[in-house]
Parts: C-alpha cells; structure tokens; sequence
C-alpha cells in the first residue's frame, strides 16, 4: 500500500477522490477506465453492497488508492471486526460513524492501528442540515459546535481524520491540527442552493482547500458530466494549491 506523503507536496489531481455511486461494475470500471488519471476513488455503500471484494480488486489492480466510505455504525466489538475485514482488503481508508460513540471508534482504532490504512470518523452527514439536526435527531447544540465535538471526540480516541462538510474544515482545522485528516464531500462547482441536490452543505472545490480540506470527495459534477475526462481536467487546471 502506498505510503502517506506530507500534504503539501501532493499535487491537486491527487487531492481529489472521485465517487463510484453507482451499483454496476462495468459502469464502475467503465468510469475508471475513463477517468485514468485519477488516482483516488470512493467505494461507498451502494456499490460495494451490490459488487463486494472485485470492485477493491479491480482498483488496486490499476494502482488506485481507495476510500471505502461504508460509515460503520454498530456495538464496538462488531465494529471491531468489520473493520478487521475491511484491512483484507488493502485500502487507504475506511469511515466509521463519530455517533457511534467514543467506545466504538477506540475499538475499531485498535485495530487499524500500524496499518497503513487510517480510519476516518463521519461527524454529520453533508445532506442534513441545522434544522434537521435539531429538529430531526433533537441535538440542541448549533451543527457547527457539534460537528467539532465529534471531531474531537474521534480525534481523542486515536482516529487519524473526519469527514465533513467543507463548510466546517475551517474549525476543525483550527482545533484538530495540522496532521487530522480531513476530507470533505458537499462539493459542488458553485455554491448556490440550486445546485445542491440532495446536499445541504456544500461549497465549491477551491474554497474547500482553502479552507484547509486534504481531499475533497467529488462524485455527479464529474461522473455525470458529458466528458468526466475533460471536467476532471478542467477541475485540476482551475485549482492553485
């Protein structure tokens, strides 16, 4: 597995962790196939509940690196465990949720820990909103505040990185560090509502990294683009870090 260089020596294109939501391998490596150089790629929920093992296969079979986002989310020592599967299967990272509580993530951080994978913990989902958190899951504290304890909490358990929207990287960066790995979905080319989708955080790619995000996690602005070659291109071109 490739090892993990210092942030600031990795060029843009190499930032950048494209989605495979999809449920088709051959749409998958399709896309792959398409986009050839892009180095990082994210397994999420959908495509490795229907494809499993041969997707991860695949992509380490042309050098990629993989995020596998399968948000574990369970009693500690069935975490624990899921995540000793996980590390089978060679990849770079995998997320567990932060809700899952503080047990649960130092559990699953014993495992990883000495692999050269790192474990992420998702703080909130990029697609609930401030409302919906007070509202839906009756957490009086403002998202902000709350993602940063999360944050912390996972960081206070060993847990290398967390995911969030880029709207709350600033702060975290501040509070977590230098070396806490963050990476952020909610992306979009413009930060306008109407071009959210089912995201409800979301900002563009340059003021993500600005805002200090390692690895910025871009799928249908991309996959469904008429050329996904030349708008991965265009993306790289456009961003100066």
């Amino acid at each position: 597995m490739p090892s993990w260089p210092a942030m600031g020596s990795v060029p843009a294109e190499q930032r950048i962790i494209v989605a495979l939501d999809t449920s088709s391998l051959p749409t998958a490596l399709d896309l792959i196939d398409q986009l050839s150089t892009v180095l990082w790629w994210k397994v999420g929920l959908e495509l490795f509940t229907a494809v499993g093992a041969p997707i991860l296969q695949e992509l380490r079979r042309r050098q990629k690196r993989i995020f596998l986002d399968i948000k574990l989310h369970d009693i500690p020592n069935t975490v624990r465990r899921a995540v000793e599967a996980a590390l089978n299967y060679d990849v770079d990272l995998i997320t567990l949720h932060a809700l899952g509580g503080a047990e649960m993530m130092r559990a699953a951080q014993e495992v990883a820990q000495g692999s050269d994978c790192r474990l992420l913990a998702v703080t909130i989902l990029t697609s609930l909103s401030p409302h919906q958190l007070q509202q839906d899951l009756q957490i009086p504290q403002p998202l902000p505040d709350y993602v940063l304890h999360l944050a912390q909490q996972a960081q206070s358990q060993g847990i290398p990185g967390a995911v969030c929207s880029p709207q709350e990287v600033a702060r975290l960066r501040h509070h977590c560090g230098p070396e806490f790995l963050l990476v952020t979905p909610g992306i979009r080319w413009s930060a306008h509502p109407g071009t959210a989708e089912d995201q409800s955080r979301v900002w563009t790619p340059q003021a993500a990294l600005e805002a200090g995000a390692d690895y910025l996690v871009i799928g249908r602005p991309l996959t469904q683009a008429a050329d996904p070659a030349a708008a991965f291109a265009s993306l790289c071109a456009s961003l100066a870090i």
